[in-house]
């Protein structure tokens, strides 16, 4: 990365201590925060972008919490109780719970917000299929009467992956789940400022000081009592990771969201910056690939290019070669340190790699030199180092191959197209998943196999769909376990896509600010001393 000049950090360390006292009190109640790319989505429903996810739980709130050992906690609800062979579910909303216009929390409200965020999300989408009936017999019980059972029901409600299950009012969560809402009003412990609200540069968030938190249990990622201790929040996007490190060690910003790895020597030179990783899912790295052209329509080829993928090499590009307690490799389809995580299968990832022999497998195989294009956002810092190797390495393999690369956003847009790659089309793309997402089958959307009705690249897979659907009635965890072992095995046979490896990303904050939870960034226990 090229590297920018260091803004003079003593002088306006100097200047921020010397600044009037209305502005340090100020300072006191507001949280500066610098978060890792612009909040362009403002609904948690209709994206998977995780600045969203961060801006989603501070707005709204959630029927159930997800704890640091991935299991559902009440939030919203003050329990459940489950009879008719657990055929029939009732959830009871808290007392007390108030939307941001002073409106109450209606079971209505959640129902609604239920069905929205089931369009959208492949384990609401499972859950609704298992529902013959979801209703709100009364103003704060929420009913749902099952066609089978449905043991994951508080988790799939409560999840911390995208996208998020958030409840809104029901006039807004009529919206059409395709269509992004233009009203923001949550009950979670933030409102948000949309008259303040500067695209590419600055978003607020206010206090909701109505906001009830739970009575009991431990924070902790997204569960137990959400209590909050700043007045405002402010989210400054920064134009790229030396300004925004910069910022922080002025002390500008109180809190980095991620600290870049090729930056972290420097903030770890500063006695005044904690450098620590919240979520030890990490994010895991991946070259998705598109089913539906060639060469990658060729599950043959598919297969042979297992040989070129050096999923270290990968990882070094992106957090250096010194850091290795920063990445971890072999990396397959669950995210390591996860219940279903497993190693079945992947000795194709493991050792040196033979790019000639990789070549001799690929023309067995039937490639007859076809353009392969991958895109790879400019805009993303982590996929911007690792798209070039992994590019390199199938082009040692003897793939025609290039890259192309493209804005983020503008990526989503091209990838959603089937057209031949001469014709403007794509072969592969290079992204990254929070390795939260890869938690489960239920809502890991690049293991799907549901062809045309699913993630682009699109694989029609049918026994990896078999799989995923006895996952849901898998009476315990070890049977679970099996599963995932099984459907692993069959992503190294069929190849949805190719995993790069699991990387961890630090977050840096001054040490005057304690009582950030581990997960992601979330700003409710945030205090400063």
């Amino acid at each position: 990365m090229e590297r920018r000049s260091l803004l003079k950090a003593g002088a306006l360390g100097a200047a921020a201590i010397a600044a009037p006292a209305s502005v340090r009190a100020q300072t006191a109640t507001t949280l500066r925060f610098t978060p890792q790319q612009d909040l362009i989505t403002l609904d948690p429903v209709t994206t998977t972008a995780y600045v969203t996810r961060n801006h989603g739980y501070m707005v709204y709130d959630t029927l159930y919490g997800m704890d640091a050992d991935f299991q559902a906690t009440p939030q919203m609800v003050e329990g459940h109780r489950v009879e008719q062979d657990g055929l029939l579910w009732e959830l009871r909303l808290r007392d007390g719970l108030l939307f941001h216009d002073g409106e109450r929390v209606l079971a209505r409200d959640c129902v609604a917000s239920i069905r929205r965020w089931a369009r959208r999300d492949p384990f609401g989408e499972t859950l609704m299929a298992a529902t013959a009936e979801l209703s709100a017999p009364d103003d704060r019980t929420i009913r749902f009467r099952l066609n089978r059972p449905f043991p994951q029901l508080p988790i799939a409600l409560g999840k911390a992956s995208v996208p998020v299950c958030a409840m809104m009012p029901e006039r807004l969560a009529n919206t059409d789940p395709f269509r992004q809402v233009t009203e923001f009003v949550g009950s979670g412990p933030f409102r948000f400022l949309a008259d303040e609200r500067v695209p590419g540069a600055h978003v607020a968030y206010r206090k909701f000081e109505r906001y009830v938190p739970r009575a009991s249990g431990t924070p902790t990622w997204t569960s137990g009592p959400k209590v909050v201790h700043f007045d405002r929040i402010e989210w400054r996007v920064m134009p790229d990771p030396a300004t925004a490190t910069n910022a922080l060690l002025a002390n500008e910003r109180d809190w980095q969201e991620y600290a870049y790895h090729d930056l972290l020597p420097l903030l770890r030179r500063n006695r005044q910056i904690r450098i620590e990783v919240l979520d030890r899912t990490g994010f895991v790295s991946m070259l998705r690939i598109n089913h539906t052209q060639p060469p990658f329509d060729n599950p043959a080829i598919r297969r042979a290019l297992w040989g070129a993928v050096d999923q270290t090499a990968c990882m070094q590009a992106l957090v250096g070669a010194n850091e290795t307690s920063l990445f971890q490799v072999p990396l397959g389809f669950f995210g390591p340190g996860t219940p279903l995580a497993t190693d079945a299968g992947l000795d194709p990832l493991r050792g040196p790699r033979h790019y000639d022999r990789v070549r001799e497998a690929l023309q067995a195989a039937g490639y007859r030199g076809e353009p392969v294009v991958v895109m790879v956002p400019s805009t993303s810092q982590p996929n911007l180092a690792v798209g070039p190797v992994v590019v390199d390495q199938f082009r040692r393999a003897g793939l025609n191959i290039e890259i192309f690369s493209i804005e983020f956003n503008a990526m989503l847009q091209r990838r959603n197209r089937r057209d031949p790659v001469a014709a403007g089309g794509w072969s592969g793309f290079v992204t990254n998943w929070a390795g939260m997402d890869w938690l489960n089958p239920a809502g890991h959307f690049s293991l799907r196999g549901n062809g045309d009705a699913g993630w682009p690249g699109w694989p029609t897979m049918p026994r990896m769909e078999a799989l995923r659907d006895s996952w849901f009635t898998a009476p315990d965890l070890a049977a679970q376990q099996a599963i995932a072992r099984e459907m692993q095995l069959e992503a190294m046979r069929e190849v949805p896509f190719y995993p790069l490896g699991q990387y961890l990303q630090p977050t840096a904050w001054r040490t005057s600010l304690t009582g950030i939870l581990p997960g992601f960034a979330t700003f409710w226990n945030v205090r400063r001393a």
